[in-house]
């Protein structure tokens, strides 16, 4: 028998062995493990849900990896490629593909009344995803691409944005000037009206036929201004990019999301650092709450302690007896930390109780993502680091005298 680890279930179960002054410190002790341990899931969890919220819509916008032409063009206007079918095919059989499509991009000027708005209207073909847009629609609906009938779609996707900018709604006609030589002009049907609530892509992106820019740039059915591509797996993103970048011909040039978007990117990976600072506060928050409770423990227990090593207890049996003690505060406190965490995060998930202010945040509500490693790792981590925090304080069991500790009243 463990008789370190019966005295300390003894001790813990047994309420006559906790007077009037060290019980509230044990709750304090079990509370402060919580109220730690309840912040660093909720961190995680929420910047998680932030990161895959923001991520998820610049990779709508623009997929996973791009292929284009090898320039230094920085504008919307693309330089034409011919559509190569073998490589198309090549990428698309690829295992790590999901979804490869075609592009092209031009910008546009909007005139309704006295605004003036400038956008980008990208083109796309019957292979397009529209996935991301029918998550985000809120008003009209996604409209047809047929390449195979040569037929131009004049419906267009716009935002609730442009569409509060310029006055317009679903089932309205909408005007487009490209400055050109010579200047061109082109009449759209609002087919429907998206909302991500990320501004850099919500206050520009028109979706609309591709056809439509082949035309404007006198380029015949076979051109276009690029492949978008979307991979399975995300974590793998420089990998399959470099595999990709092998695939093509030299006069072309694979770019992953965030090479395309570094800002964005770089950004969310500061995040990190905060959420970091945060958990490494709560673990010194949670450590140095179980060290006080744990040498008030040992000091209220003194004559408990000479009486052990008057029977022959040896220091690391008694310091074991008190370190079982801990653990057992150590998990008291993550059960009730997990609970309420993981069921703010459910109730959030679940009913949005928590607004956020779309132009700031880039969303309406606090974004929930749950991710049972990270979980698992907090909850371990938390227990080891206080476990061994706990070594430190024990070792004044050690200088303990049991004639003067039995005295001791």
């Amino acid at each position: 028998m463990n008789t370190s680890l019966f005295i300390a279930k003894r001790l813990y179960n047994t309420k006559e062995n906790n007077n009037n002054y060290t019980r509230p410190i044990i709750r304090i002790a079990i509370l402060a493990i919580a109220l730690s341990v309840a912040v660093m899931l909720l961190s995680v969890i929420v910047l998680s849900g932030f990161k895959n919220n923001i991520s998820e819509k610049v990779i709508g916008f623009g997929s996973h990896i791009k292929i284009s032409k090898f320039n230094n063009n920085q504008s919307y206007e693309n330089d034409p490629l011919d559509f190569d079918l073998n490589m198309y095919s090549k990428i698309q059989s690829s295992g790590f593909v999901k979804n490869i499509q075609v592009f092209s991009t031009k910008a546009g000027i909007i005139k309704n009344n006295n605004e003036i708005l400038g956008v980008v209207l990208k083109g796309v073909g019957n292979d397009f995803n529209w996935s991301f847009f029918n998550e985000n629609l809120i008003s009209g609906e996604i409209f047809p691409i047929n390449d195979s009938l040569g037929k131009i779609t004049n419906n267009i996707l716009i935002s609730e944005s442009i569409s509060k900018k310029i006055g317009l709604k679903s089932g309205d006609n909408l005007i487009m000037y490209f400055i050109q030589e010579p200047s061109r002009v082109r009449k759209f049907l609002i087919s429907g009206i998206y909302k991500t609530g990320l501004s850099e892509f919500d206050d520009i992106i028109i979706i609309g036929d591709i056809k439509h820019i082949q035309n404007l740039n006198d380029w015949n059915n076979n051109k276009i201004g690029g492949y978008e591509i979307v991979i399975n797996d995300f974590d793998k993103l420089e990998e399959n990019t470099k595999i990709i970048d092998d695939l093509i011909s030299y006069d072309l040039n694979a770019q992953s999301i965030k090479e395309i978007n570094p800002q964005i990117f770089d950004w969310l990976a500061l995040q990190d650092f905060n959420v970091l600072i945060i958990i490494i506060l709560m673990l010194i928050v949670g450590s140095v709450n179980m060290i006080t409770s744990l040498l008030i423990i040992i000091l209220e227990k003194s004559k408990f302690i000479g009486i052990l090593k008057a029977i022959g207890a040896s220091n690391w049996s008694i310091r074991k007896v008190f370190l079982y003690n801990s653990i057992y505060l150590i998990l008291n406190g993550l059960f009730w930390g997990n609970s309420f965490a993981l069921s703010f995060a459910f109730l959030q998930q679940s009913f949005n109780i928590i607004s956020l202010d779309e132009t700031i945040y880039f969303m309406n509500s606090v974004p929930i993502s749950i991710d049972l490693s990270s979980i698992l790792m907090i909850n371990i981590g938390t227990v080891i680091i206080c476990y061994l925090t706990l070594i430190i304080p024990s070792i004044i069991i050690t200088k303990i005298s049991p004639v003067k500790s039995i005295r001791f009243e």
